[in-house]
């Protein structure tokens, strides 16, 4: 895989994770309610979450590349338009409200991982992440196996760290996320990155193919 590709993966996974969406909440309100004792464990259940939904993902993007190469050039850029457009979405629907965090019961560690890691497998953010920006850094003509491997390890690494950090830093982001404004921000920011990202990965697919 080109260094460059890569690279515009792990910016395009940083602008998705930091984005604070169901996953992020999850893991905030178990730091909140039960302390840093439980960090670990949501990280971790974060980290499986997206590695369950990124290799069922890559399975049946695998069987594509195999079966028509012109229907996987195809969802190829289709992927670089949806870029944009959730881009675009996120943009224009930057919340000026804030956001509230779920409230959650008081379990344990091994709950809140079995929690964490089934928000994450089934967050349509993650789906239609893996869906739409996975093909753009997949060469058809190489191995498919250590592509993917190196992608998926790259992403639940950056997952897990970033649910990591969220959770560690639960006291302070708590007031953070509160303030409407700062929210309202962070969210066209991670839209701008993900139009630019859309736009970047079509000229790398250009220049490299």
């Amino acid at each position: 895989m080109p260094f460059d590709l890569w690279l515009t993966f792990v910016a395009a996974s940083i602008a998705l994770l930091l984005i604070p969406g169901p996953t992020v909440l999850l893991v905030l309100s178990y730091a909140l309610s039960k302390g840093r004792s439980v960090a670990v464990a949501s990280a971790a259940g974060v980290a499986l979450g997206d590695l369950v939904a990124m290799t069922a993902s890559l399975a049946g993007l695998g069987a594509l590349v195999l079966a028509s190469a012109t229907l996987f050039t195809i969802l190829k850029s289709a992927g670089a338009v949806y870029l944009v457009y959730l881009g675009i979405k996120l943009i224009s629907s930057a919340s000026t409200g804030g956001l509230e965090m779920p409230k959650t019961d008081n379990i344990t560690a091994p709950q809140v991982f079995t929690h964490a890691a089934a928000v994450t497998a089934l967050n349509p953010k993650s789906i239609a992440f893996f869906i739409a920006f996975v093909p753009q850094f997949i060469r058809p003509d190489a191995a498919l196996l250590p592509q993917f491997a190196i992608l998926i390890a790259t992403f639940v690494t950056l997952a897990a760290a970033n649910a990591l950090v969220y959770a560690l830093a639960a006291d302070h982001l708590r007031r953070f996320i509160a303030k409407p404004d700062i929210i309202a921000w962070i969210t066209r920011a991670g839209g701008g990155a993900l139009i630019a990202m859309g736009v970047l990965t079509s000229t790398l697919r250009r220049s490299t193919s």
